[in-house]
């Protein structure tokens, strides 16, 4: 399995980006797409994840309203839509997987991306 995360870059305070997940490799097409997130000299921390079949999403209480969730199964991509960002929000974005159900638990999930780090300027 393998997972391919794109789409980070800088941008200006308030702007937008999307992050994208492209996941390969599974034998079945039911597997959870989550994004966590590492700020300079932070621990790794849950941003969001949404099911196999895209129905439940979770978004973290501290970015909701800013950050969304979605995911193309027929592409086997999941999206990280960013809005308003702020400086806080500078960090690598790792998409990770697992079949099963949604989990918000890092250690929950045996494969991840190579992270794409998005840096938000004043």
């Amino acid at each position: 399995v393998q997972l391919q995360a794109s789409g980070g870059g800088l941008v200006q305070a308030g702007g937008s980006l999307r992050l994208t997940c492209a996941v390969s490799g599974f034998k079945t097409p039911y597997f959870v797409i989550a994004w966590f997130r590492q700020a300079p000299g932070k621990g790794r921390e849950v941003v969001s994840c949404i099911s196999a079949e895209g129905g439940r999403k979770y978004v973290a209480d501290s970015l909701k309203g800013r950050f969304s969730i979605d995911r193309d199964n027929v592409k086997k991509e999941g999206y990280l839509y960013l809005e308003s960002l702020q400086e806080g929000d500078t960090a690598v974005y790792y998409c990770a997987s697992r079949t099963g159900v949604s989990s918000l638990v890092r250690s929950e999930y045996p494969y991840w991306g190579q992270g794409t780090l998005v840096t938000v300027s004043s």
